[in-house]
């Protein structure tokens, strides 16, 4: 014990009295190695008390009066001109209760340690968890109803979807062709594409007034399929909303409308997510469909997209008409002038 050495040779004296029956008598005290040795004048020991277990009964009172912790009866008295000795007392006690266990620190630790285990938990584990169950228990119908909430919305921006009597069955084969419940398209709005929550794909006019090959348009919903499989939308909306919004839709069936208005200006203000090269040729090759349109309609230089060009999955194949020409020209006006 390094506090121990510099008090190796102090010795004080004192009044000692063994019991209330018995007079005080002066002796002279001198520090152990972890004890307080009282001795008569004659340098016989007459008792020895653990500095561990020395308790003193009157603090900051002199004379300082110490007994025995739990025995209170028999006593030592220390003047206050012994400084030294009762600062060597304060001391060396000190430096033996830090080196002893404290279970209680221990367990307050413990305790301590679980409890931010458990915030951790609930903090970064449990709003995914949770989230991820509610995109797993939505049934369609919820997410079609959804989706038709944040169509109406775009609406509000964009104009209303794009409607003709004669266009609306080459819009419903087209959807068929590509594998999706239904294609909206937008006067405006959307940049290019964009799946909804429910199976709805948007696209914009310029998608089928601008091309001459319906595989361009087809080529978008594909990327879109593609996205969906690597992200539900619905679990991009809970993502960009929060967890609240989780809990929101687990508990009432419903997405507030500020819910709603927060995930449709950050998905229509964001460019679409990229995609790899090997997901969508996949998609494309499972549906049968040129990735080559697709592509130069991305960068016409074909540059930046020669990935999907070289390796287009139907390059040298026989190609199933995306739509007859006259549901085309029909799609292509369905804007209208």
């Amino acid at each position: 014990m390094t506090a121990l050495k510099q008090y190796q040779r102090i010795e004080a004296t004192g009044l000692w009295r063994p019991s209330p029956d018995e007079q005080r008598r002066e002796v002279v005290v001198s520090i152990g190695k972890a004890t307080l040795t009282i001795s008569d004048f004659n340098d016989r020991a007459l008792t020895h008390w653990s500095l561990a277990a020395l308790e003193r009964q009157n603090p900051g009172v002199f004379p300082a009066v110490f007994c025995p912790d739990g025995d209170p009866d028999e006593t030592l008295e220390l003047g206050e001109s012994e400084t030294t000795m009762l600062e060597a007392i304060d001391r060396l006690q000190r430096a033996i209760e830090r080196s002893r266990p404290h279970p209680g620190r221990l367990r307050w630790m413990s305790v301590g340690g679980v409890v931010a285990a458990v915030l951790a938990v609930l903090l970064f584990w449990l709003p995914g968890a949770l989230q991820n169950h509610v995109v797993s228990v939505v049934p369609e119908i919820k997410r079609q109803e959804i989706g038709d909430t944040i169509l109406r919305r775009i609406e509000r921006v964009s104009g209303p979807a794009c409607t003709s009597v004669d266009a609306q069955a080459s819009l419903d084969r087209l959807a068929s062709r590509t594998g999706v419940r239904q294609i909206v398209i937008l006067p405006a709005g959307v940049q290019d594409s964009l799946s909804l929550p429910g199976g709805t794909v948007l696209l914009n006019r310029a998608l089928v007034e601008d091309h001459e090959d319906p595989a361009v348009a087809a080529g978008y919903v594909i990327a879109e399929r593609a996205r969906t499989a690597l992200k539900d939308p619905l679990d991009d909306l809970l993502d960009r909303t929060g967890a609240s919004s989780a809990f929101r839709l687990l508990t009432t069936g419903e997405l507030t409308p500020e819910i709603i208005d927060t995930y449709t200006e950050q998905v229509l203000s964001q460019p679409r997510p990229s995609l790899p090269d090997d997901d969508l040729l996949a998609m494309f090759s499972q549906s049968a469909l040129p990735s080559t349109p697709y592509a130069y309609a991305q960068d016409i230089t074909g540059e930046s997209v020669l990935g999907l060009i070289e390796a287009d999955p139907m390059a040298g194949r026989t190609l199933e008409q995306v739509l007859p020409d006259r549901d085309w020209v029909r799609l292509q006006n369905i804007c209208g002038e």
